[in-house]
C-alpha cells in the first residue's frame, strides 16, 4: 500500500532538503487566491490541490498566465467548483509564473531488481516522446551526478540556448544529490516526481512535485 502526497506537502517535504521552488501560497477560497497572487507577484498560475490529485493537466485543473484579480478569482472559483469529493481537496496553489525555455525532470523510483534509481533528464510536455534519461542506483556522489547530466544526450539544451545562460550543472547535481540523500534517509518514499525543473536563467526550479511514500 502507498499514498501520494498532496502537491502542496510534497513541495513542503522536498523543500527541507534544499530541493528549489518558486514561492508559493495554498489557499481556500477565490478572495484568498486573489491575495496570493498580489503577494506572490502577477502573472501567476493557480492548480487545485488535493489528496488524490496527480493528473491535474490531464483534467484541466491547471490555469496559466494569469495577469489580473479577476482572472485569478474566476479561475479559482471555477477549479474549487471542479474538485471532486475523491480528490479530497486541500484549496489552490497560487504561484508565480516561471519562464524558462528548457525544461527537466529529475525523480527516484523503484527497480523491482536492484531498488531505489535516480533520474534526471529531458522533461516537459516532451519528456516522455523524448524519452533522454540518465539513471543511476542510489546512493549517489557527486562524480555520479555529474555523469549522469554528461550522459543526456540533449547536451546542446544545457549549454547557452536561444539566448539564455548555460544550465548551472552544479545546481542540478546537488538536486540529484538531494534525492539520493532523501533515498537514505526516508526508505518509506517510494518515488519522487519532479517534472517540470525549469531553467530559469540558468537556474532549476521545480515547478510541479509528488512524492509517494509507503502507506
Amino acid at each position: 500500500m502507498s499514498r501520494t502526497l498532496s502537491e502542496a506537502d510534497s513541495k513542503a517535504f522536498l523543500s527541507e532538503f534544499s530541493i528549489p521552488f518558486a514561492p508559493e501560497v495554498l489557499v481556500s477560497t477565490a478572495d484568498q487566491a486573489v491575495d496570493a497572487a498580489v503577494s506572490v507577484g502577477l502573472p501567476v498560475a493557480v492548480k487545485l490541490c488535493g489528496e488524490h490529485i496527480s493528473h491535474k493537466t490531464e483534467r484541466g485543473l491547471v490555469r496559466l498566465a494569469l495577469s489580473d484579480p479577476d482572472s485569478v478569482h474566476k479561475a479559482a472559483t471555477a477549479l474549487l467548483d471542479a474538485a471532486l469529493p475523491e480528490d479530497h481537496a486541500t484549496g489552490v496553489l497560487v504561484a508565480p509564473m516561471i519562464s524558462g525555455s528548457r525544461e527537466l525532470i529529475a525523480g527516484i523510483s523503484q527497480d523491482e531488481q536492484f531498488g531505489p534509481t535516480v533520474l534526471i533528464g529531458i522533461g516537459g510536455v516532451l519528456a516522455e516522446a523524448i524519452a533522454d534519461v540518465a539513471v543511476r542506483l542510489l546512493p549517489i556522489t557527486e562524480v555520479d551526478a555529474e555523469d549522469m547530466l554528461d550522459q543526456l544526450h540533449a547536451q546542446a539544451l544545457l549549454d547557452e540556448f536561444r539566448g539564455d545562460p548555460a544550465v548551472d550543472r552544479l545546481a542540478v547535481t546537488k538536486i540529484l544529490l538531494s534525492l539520493s540523500k532523501i533515498a537514505v534517509e526516508h526508505p518509506e518514499v517510494l518515488s519522487i516526481d519532479i517534472n517540470p525543473l525549469i531553467i530559469s536563467r540558468g537556474q532549476p526550479i521545480a515547478v510541479d512535485a509528488l512524492v509517494e511514500v509507503q502507506a
